[in-house]
């Protein structure tokens, strides 16, 4: 009996020392990605971050908990916060970049708003670290044509090609899956 309880204890102390990152939008769109809890009334989704688990897992809140029932964190969950708010923040940044180099060189009209919201939340997210930011830019590049038309209509044309009863040949199929593999996938989700 002994044994079971102090695994239950160890299971409890590791989910007592999870540690969070969370991700909320202001009143203004702007996406902030933080270890700090977002202000009071704010929504946000919280990722818990274990040392015991590989994977963060999302919840939504909007209310605080209480920081001083915790203990601290480990060295391991420290560094993998700091992983888990990268990747946010990183995705978060090119998605930004993506977006307002399309909506900028679009023929469509956008709103001022919407592009100051896109350029705080690349401000907020994206490296400061030239060559860091250099990797995002082209991340969104990459990002953008992932997006763009003619990668549309190549996974258009190799769905088409692998419906029942079409008949194409081996090296269609080939030349057809290296270029969405090389060209069309998106670089973040």
């Amino acid at each position: 009996m002994r044994p079971a309880l102090l695994f239950v204890a160890l299971l409890l102390a590791s989910v007592a020392s999870a540690d969070a990152v969370y991700r909320w939008t202001d009143a203004d769109g702007v996406i902030h990605i933080s270890s700090e809890k977002p202000p009071a009334g704010v929504q946000a989704e919280r990722i818990e971050v274990r040392a015991s688990h590989g994977s963060g897992s999302r919840t939504s809140s909007g209310a605080r908990g209480s920081a001083a029932a915790r203990p601290a964190a480990s060295p391991q969950q420290v560094a993998q916060r700091e992983e888990v708010l990268g990747s946010l923040r990183t995705r978060e940044c090119v998605i930004a970049l993506e977006s307002l180099d399309r909506l900028t060189s679009g023929s469509q009209p956008t709103s001022p708003t919407e592009l100051r919201r896109l350029q705080q939340t690349a401000e907020l997210n994206c490296s400061k670290d030239p060559v860091r930011r250099r990797e995002q830019e082209d991340m969104a590049a990459k990002l953008r044509v992932a997006n763009s038309q003619t990668c549309v209509d190549a996974r258009n044309r190799l769905a088409a090609l692998l419906e029942p009863g079409a008949k194409p040949t081996r090296e269609q199929l080939k030349s057809l899956q290296e270029f969405v593999e090389a060209h069309c996938t998106a670089p973040v989700r």
